[in-house]
């Protein structure tokens, strides 16, 4: 099977956990705090993953130049596209509670809280099929934390869509395109970046990896913090405690 496929079967799988966790945020009554606990150990995965998988793997191919460059410009570029997003009414697209507008409230929100999810996964994607890139192996460590800190993210967001009556076509629509999209986007992350230089290959999984944090620090941190602000540094703590085992372990 060729790699590239590889890269968009991994990306899809690692961007079905959106849905899955969509499917829980809206069949399932959970309350805000259980919400917050996962939230928090997703959080914790996924800050684990960037710092021990994607950030010591661009720092290996590129070192201290191309690594800071490209993961101060995907916080940048992030922060500018969420605030403009957030203008339009997706600021809070991962609450849970009754924090996210309605259609009727701010009219446009519905694209706008689609555009930013859609924001919100494409970087994460990308680094499923950059990992390809030299080695020849999907890095399992980001597809298992980014499928992790994907069920949190989808169960808060759709939780709060539907507190905002959006329909359930609406929030699966909008995952189940998500969830192709990853897939498209982990070829991409693969196919446009083979052969270039390993200080480009760096620059490019540390942009991805600066948006994802960027991503964790505005939109998950809050939602588990606010909720579960007595023991979401403990899970937080204990999420990361995963994924590092897993990076070490070599999974």
């Amino acid at each position: 099977m060729p790699e590239w496929l590889w890269a968009g079967i991994w990306g899809t799988i690692a961007g079905s956990a959106l849905l899955a966790g969509a499917a829980a945020g809206v069949l399932i009554a959970f309350g805000k705090k259980t919400i917050a606990y996962i939230m928090a150990f997703g959080s914790g995965v996924l800050i684990s993953a960037l710092s021990f998988d994607l950030m010591a793997g661009a720092y290996s191919r590129g070192g201290f130049d191309s690594t800071s460059l490209g993961f101060l410009a995907g916080a940048v570029i992030y922060s500018i596209a969420n605030w403009m997003l957030a203008r339009k009414g997706a600021r809070q697209r991962k609450r849970s509670g009754g924090q996210q507008p309605s259609e009727n409230e701010q009219p446009g929100s519905g694209m706008a809280i689609a555009v930013g999810a859609l924001l919100d996964g494409i970087p994460e994607s990308m680094v499923i099929g950059l990992s390809l890139l030299g080695g020849g192996s999907v890095s399992m460590v980001a597809v298992i934390a980014i499928f992790i800190s994907n069920i949190p993210e989808g169960l808060s967001s759709s939780a709060g869509m539907k507190k905002a009556h959006r329909s359930r076509a609406y929030i699966f629509g909008l995952w189940t395109g998500i969830t192709i999209i990853s897939g498209i986007a982990s070829v991409i992350g693969y196919a446009a970046f083979r052969g270039l230089s390993g200080d480009v290959i760096a620059a490019i999984t540390a942009l991805a990896a600066g948006a994802m944090l960027a991503m964790l620090a505005d939109t998950m941190i809050p939602e588990a913090f606010d909720d579960a602000r007595d023991w979401a540094g403990l899970i937080t703590v204990a999420g990361f405690l995963v994924a590092f085992i897993l990076t070490k372990l070599g999974a």
